[in-house]
């Protein structure tokens, strides 16, 4: 997850000196997109029910994941 505190933000102004829009790198860009959609899912998915920890290891050997 990006440190928002590392984030270096240039700001493009009006002349007046109101802020209308942001430069960030690529990079960033990308990440902060990435953080966005991972905690949409999280939301989306906060309702689902849960199962132990235990179950879910079962379910994986079951599977033949693990």
């Amino acid at each position: 997850m990006l440190d928002l505190k590392q984030l270096k933000p240039q700001y493009i102004t009006t002349d007046s000196g109101e802020k209308t829009a942001i430069v960030l790198p690529l990079t960033e860009f990308r990440e902060l997109l990435e953080d966005i959609e991972d905690l949409a899912i999280v939301a989306e998915r906060r309702d689902e029910p849960t199962i132990s920890h235990k179950e879910l290891v079962g379910e994986l050997k079951r599977d033949g994941l693990i």
